[in-house]
């Protein structure tokens, strides 16, 4: 199978101490049955053939290749997402993973996107429920029929369906990047924040924002105030930029589970001044706003599928493939935003399962050139937010927390510490 348009990026863009991975784990009411979870994964990934995948390399382009069988599930280690080496990827690109109660997967992006992740995660927690205790669940909520065959439109690249016949530049100013002495080779620090969704949706509610658009401008302001600290003469700030997700299937008819999401990155010029938290929010709120327009996505679609469709580009060996694509990624990548914030939602589950359930969360591995990432998710009725860097002192983490902390809201904080 190809790699779909935006799939085509990590491979090439990877590099020695860096896989684009991302985790999503389920703490279910009892601890795992190693056995019961290999036998789940074994059914699971019939119904999802563009996952359960090895990553080939041919002589213009990677390819995924589907496995005979999943991966064994193996025991949880004390850092999430550590390196997938090309070994391991030419094996399988994808890790099951348990620890006491948790299931976790670890997928290598150019397999999927969060929401492809999240509907794979259920139903492999939805199958380890019936193998072990013999609990049926309705097929909503993400779950699928197991004994159906999957459906054509859910192996779509819809990159290519929904690509606008005017191009968009992606050209941006370069943003501030969060320093840190740099951690030993493989470290990873994990914090999480727990916090009532009520509360924070009021909070949100208040400065007349969405939850996304309130985490994006609190950590907008969390990494101004750090920035400022940092660096005392105003001339010589650089942006302080986000970059947010958008889930492309909220704009397009689409329900494929592999990759098709863009990227947006609300951001404010510290050089004209310091920022109050509602001025922050008023800007991301209309930049997001105009950002996720249908004409606009469109368009950037149509600016990524032409560069695909070119024929120099088709004809190029792979090894001068990835040379250029690193380029790109270099200049348009990581250098435009100073972190990741994903929110993927609400996790809802069928009554039936999220009874056995409970807790879930979202983890972003860290990337190249930035220090931090910060994943979010939603189930029953806490919202997780989870921080990744591999540097020493979680500066951002604590000035983040201490900013919400000081609206008002009481977080519980835990650490793989």
């Amino acid at each position: 199978m190809r790699l779909d348009n935006a799939a085509k990026i990590y491979p090439a863009a990877k590099r020695r101490k860096w896989t684009s991975l991302f985790r999503l784990s389920a703490d279910l009411d009892r601890e795992i049955d190693p056995a019961v979870l290999a036998r789940a994964a074994e059914v699971t990934v019939k119904r999802f053939p563009s996952i359960n995948v090895r990553l080939g390399k041919g002589l213009f382009w990677y390819y995924l290749e589907e496995n005979d069988a999943p991966p064994l599930p193996r025991e949880d280690g004390e850092a999430p997402c550590l390196l997938m080496k090309k070994a391991e990827l030419k094996r399988c690109a994808f890790r099951i993973l348990y620890y006491r109660s948790r299931i976790a997967v670890e997928f290598f992006h150019s397999l999927t996107d969060g929401t492809g992740g999240m509907i794979f995660l259920k139903n492999l927690v939805a199958e380890y429920l019936f193998q072990e205790r013999g609990i049926e669940a309705p097929f909503t909520h993400g779950l699928l029929d197991r004994r159906a065959a999957p459906d054509p439109e859910e192996l779509e690249d819809s990159f290519l369906r929904y690509a606008g016949e005017v191009r968009k530049s992606p050209k941006e100013a370069k943003a501030y990047h969060l320093p840190g002495r740099a951690e030993a080779y493989g470290v990873r620090h994990l914090i999480t924040g727990t916090l009532e969704l009520d509360a924070i949706k009021n909070k949100a509610k208040e400065y007349g924002a969405t939850l996304t658009v309130f985490l994006t401008a609190v950590m907008i302001k969390a990494i101004e105030n750090i920035e400022e600290r940092r660096v005392p003469i105003r001339a010589l700030r650089k942006p302080v930029k986000v970059l947010v997700p958008i889930n492309l299937r909220r704009f397009f008819p689409s329900r494929t589970l592999r990759n098709f999401a863009l990227f947006v990155t609300p951001g404010v010029e510290p050089r004209l001044g310091s920022y109050d938290l509602d001025e922050i929010v008023r800007i991301v709120y209309h930049s997001m706003g105009i950002s996720v327009a249908e004409k606009e996505l469109a368009a950037r679609i149509a600016s990524n599928v032409q560069a695909e469709k070119t024929m120099a580009l088709k004809l190029m060996p792979l090894f001068i493939k990835n040379f250029a694509m690193k380029l790109v990624y270099n200049s348009v990548g990581e250098k435009k935003s100073c972190i990741c914030l994903s929110n993927l939602g609400q996790a809802d589950l069928p009554e039936e399962i999220a009874a056995h359930v409970r807790r879930m969360d979202f983890i972003l591995g860290p990337l190249s050139m930035t220090n931090y990432t910060c994943g979010v998710v939603t189930f029953g009725g806490k919202l997780r937010i989870s921080f990744v860097n591999v540097v020493r002192d979680p500066e951002l983490e604590r000035e983040f927390f201490r900013l919400l902390r000081s609206l008002g809201l009481h977080v519980c904080l835990e650490s793989n510490e």
